[in-house]
């Protein structure tokens, strides 16, 4: 395969072509050439005004519900989502059926994963069947392609199994994921709590139940001296824990999902399922507060908290609507629709948010530090290297509609929403997928 990218802006950190417009001659999954004009009669020619070339896109918290699950979601169905989101690497969650808690699960996604136009890193379980009970075999899986550790969408309650889990991954320098909340508080709430659960008549979830975990969990990590990673975080008091807790040098990190940045509880109005989520979307406060931690650096990374549901499990009363939404295909268009809209946002010379300053933090958020949090290489864009790229247009402006979802399910609530910057496709290896 011979791909030539032509008059692309370059974002990639440690590259000397960082935010040059250039041409790139990709041959057979290799960068072999990037110049101002290059010219190549054998190659397949990607060329459109405003085009940006960035280092390959990470995800970190995303659902494939395979094995057991498939009529939600495959590996191939979100494989073809994550490329059509911009994302080159992903991360899935072990809440399938069977759980991920054993060599022989990871074994079997990495298998089957390798045809992908994506790579996969299966989240090995902390417990076994992700119940909370007793620890899984956290070194067995590891050394079968377990790339980090965590329930995924069940909170690790027992603090004594979570400061053994820390304790044991530190034998490899690993990592858990732990997504906050507290189930023993308002184990039945449907939604933030606050006035307009009042007003609609939703058993409200307070924020508590997230900043107690993120307390609880920093005082663990410390103690155990182990590396801890919150995602899906959504309280200001949360993030202010994280920021305190990273200046006293312990090993946290934290993500946040892009419906969190979008949405706030007002839009439950509506009573759409697809914005059941947990944790629950919070008020316009709190959304405000998380976006100004997107570039402050209290929030690393944004991750897409994709968790496909089939039509019955989303069309339904809204008591009974699982929680989750879909979201690689829409990531990118949705966190960036939200930078530009926030002008109170400059960097440091003053400049409004949408400049390359942007783009550049962006692209931090979604492919820098996603690997450096989880111990994979950074990819960089120069002659020689292996071509991971993700090739996007963040000037375009447009409604995304459910023709857009590769995904095997559709609830989204973004459907119909008008967003800026879009993904033009992917370059993995010798790998490419176009939108």
């Amino acid at each position: 395969m011979k791909v030539l990218i032509k008059q692309a802006t370059i974002v990639s950190p440690s590259s000397p072509f960082n935010g040059h417009i250039k041409d790139i001659l990709i041959d057979k999954g290799i960068i072999a050439g990037i110049s101002d004009n290059i010219s190549d009669s054998d190659a397949s020619i990607i060329e459109q005004p405003g085009l940006h070339v960035s280092i390959g896109w990470m995800d970190i918290f995303a659902h494939f519900c395979d094995p057991g699950l498939e009529y939600r979601e495959t590996l191939e169905s979100g494989a073809d989502a994550a490329a059509a989101g911009g994302f080159t690497d992903v991360m899935l969650l072990p809440n399938t059926n069977a759980a991920v808690h054993n060599k022989s699960q990871v074994e079997y996604i990495v298998q089957k994963a390798k045809a992908m136009p994506v790579n996969i890193y299966p989240i090995g379980a902390v417990t076994k069947n992700t119940e909370g009970n007793e620890l899984a075999e956290m070194y067995d899986m590891q050394q079968s392609g377990a790339l980090a550790f965590g329930d995924g969408i069940n909170a690790i309650q027992n603090s004594g199994l979570l400061i053994k889990a820390l304790q044991y991954v530190k034998t490899f320098n690993g990592t858990i994921i732990q997504l906050p909340d507290d189930r023993s508080i308002a184990a039945h709430g449907l939604m933030n709590e606050g006035i307009v659960s009042t007003q609609l008549g939703l058993p409200g979830k307070p924020m508590m139940a997230e900043e107690l975990i993120v307390a609880r969990d920093i005082k663990l990590a410390r103690y155990a001296d182990s590396r801890l990673h919150f995602t899906g975080v959504t309280s200001p008091k949360s993030l202010e824990y994280i920021k305190r807790a990273k200046e006293s040098g312990i090993q946290i990190t934290c993500s946040v999902t892009p419906y969190h940045l979008f949405f706030n509880e007002e839009d439950l109005r509506s009573y759409d399922t697809n914005l059941k989520v947990n944790p629950p979307l919070r008020d316009a406060v709190s959304q405000s507060a998380l976006l100004k931690a997107l570039f402050d650096g209290t929030v690393d990374c944004i991750a897409s908290h994709h968790i496909p549901y089939n039509y019955d499990n989303k069309v339904c009363e809204f008591e009974y609507a699982k929680n989750g939404m879909i979201g690689l295909e829409s990531l990118f268009g949705v966190v960036w629709s939200m930078v530009n809209g926030e002008s109170s946002m400059v960097n440091g010379e003053g400049s409004m948010v949408n400049s390359q300053w942007a783009i550049g933090k962006m692209v931090e958020k979604l492919a820098v530090a996603p690997r450096r949090i989880f111990g994979l290489p950074v990819p960089v864009i120069e002659e020689n290297s292996a071509a991971k790229l993700t090739l996007f247009n963040p000037d375009t402006t447009y409604v995304f509609e459910e023709s857009m979802i590769r995904s095997k399910s559709k609830n989204s609530a973004f459907i119909g929403k008008q967003l800026k910057g879009k993904v033009i496709g992917i370059i993995n290896g010798d790998k490419m997928y176009l939108n």
